[in-house]
């Protein structure tokens, strides 16, 4: 059965919806299963999940594994914590960075943004999204520093991403994929919270796509087993036919395949100072895909997804997955936080911040014929000085002489732009 599909946007987008879940349904039942019995199988298998989380914070031991830089270097990571990672799909990497150097990269982005009068000549948000966390600026929209790009392009950010890379299968059915060992070096910005900050934090959503999950016929082929009936065949982990299809677009949108989405901390954070949380059940997505399908959603909604806004999760549709809800431990300057790019996460509102927040936001996005198209995109952002078309047109950096040169590029950031 040929699943209708929209390769961008329809205009009608309730119209596809009431099309595609009918659609949809009727491939499940082709396999001799309703949608409710596809989904009692997911829930259970989220259930159980769920559980070990609260068990595991019951006993009070950390939800979130946490594996020493030295160790992934090494490859002396052990057997109980590769599997914990792929578990849990998360992962803090202890001394990632020596934290002196982390320390001095913050201090570094300082002088670059104030001696070019970033703040003199800061317009407000560029989107509403971040907008809500009550910049003034927290998220700065600064791509091309030298801190940021040392970062990126450094030999220790190579071997974390190329370990993480390897948690997913690159090749299935004959198709490579990705390259495990490759970073696209996707450009994010930097997010700044002073001592004492008050924050809104940002609410549970994740950021894979929104109806384009349901709707392209490359995300249909990826969630294959969720809609033909073979749900016990889904695997978080699988990224076939992810790395060349199309998004739609948006101000949050990711033209970029990562594999996991990222952090690398420029200061001291304590667990309870306004922290990135996530539902650490990669299986989860499978859960939010289906239950748009069941008999008490409306038949022209996804659960609230729509375009050009960001994948919401909450208590109203997800409650189970809610439950599960876990916050980073404590983390110093040059340790790195990092999540599975389909998982649910949110960042924790503060008031009166003890110390400050700091980090940059550098994901694991292999090379992949996706990231491909993309990096031409990034190479000419790079090469002006411009704000990487992903996200909003702010351009405050053009005409900053200081920012990372294309001379100091390396051979992992020339391959990374796709220059070597």
């Amino acid at each position: 059965m040929t699943l209708p599909h929209w390769e961008s946007p329809p205009d009608d987008l309730g119209a596809a919806i009431r099309e595609v879940k009918t659609a949809l349904r009727a491939r499940i039942a082709s396999s001799g299963r309703t949608v409710d019995e596809v989904f009692t199988v997911v829930e259970g298998r989220i259930d159980a999940a769920v559980e070990q989380v609260e068990a595991a914070k019951a006993r009070g031991e950390e939800v979130w594994p946490v594996i020493r830089y030295d160790d992934i270097a090494a490859g002396t990571v052990s057997s109980e914590q590769f599997d914990l990672v792929r578990r849990r799909g998360c992962l803090v990497v202890r001394g990632h960075f020596e934290r002196e150097q982390a320390l001095g990269w913050d201090r570094d982005i300082v002088r670059y943004v104030e001696g070019n009068r970033f703040f003199e000549n800061y317009r407000g948000p560029g989107d509403d999204f971040f907008g809500s966390v009550g910049s003034k600026p927290e998220i700065y929209p600064i791509y091309w520093s030298p801190a940021q790009m040392q970062a990126r392009q450094s030999e220790r950010m190579a071997a974390v991403q190329a370990f993480l890379n390897s948690q997913w299968k690159h090749e299935s059915g004959g198709t490579t994929w990705f390259d495990p060992q490759r970073d696209s070096l996707y450009p994010d910005r930097i997010r700044r919270r002073p001592e004492g900050a008050d924050s809104g934090g940002l609410g549970t959503h994740l950021d894979p796509g929104t109806l384009d999950l349901w709707l392209t016929s490359a995300y249909q082929k990826a969630f294959r087993h969720l809609f033909d009936g073979s749900v016990e065949q889904y695997d978080p982990w699988d990224p076939a036919y992810r790395t060349a299809g199309p998004q739609y677009p948006g101000s949050t949108m990711c033209s970029a395949f990562r594999t996991f989405q990222g952090w690398t901390a420029l200061s001291d954070m304590d667990h309870d100072q306004g922290v990135l949380h996530t539902v650490p059940i990669p299986e989860a997505m499978a859960y939010l895909m289906l239950r748009p399908l069941l008999s008490d959603v409306p038949d022209d909604d996804m659960c609230g997804v729509t375009v050009n806004q960001v994948f919401p999760a909450n208590e109203k549709w997800h409650p189970l997955l809610m439950r599960a809800l876990t916050g980073i431990p404590d983390v110093k300057a040059g340790d790195s936080v990092w999540w599975h790019a389909d998982m649910i996460h949110s960042v924790a509102p503060v008031t009166n911040q003890r110390g400050w927040g700091n980090v940059m936001y550098i994901p694991a996005a292999p090379w992949c014929p996706r990231n491909e198209r993309y990096a031409a995109e990034v190479r000419e952002a790079f090469r002006t000085g411009s704000s990487p078309s992903d996200f909003p047109e702010e351009h405050y950096e053009r005409d900053w002489a200081d920012r990372f040169q294309p001379a100091d590029l390396n051979e992992t950031g020339r391959h990374g732009l796709g220059l070597s």
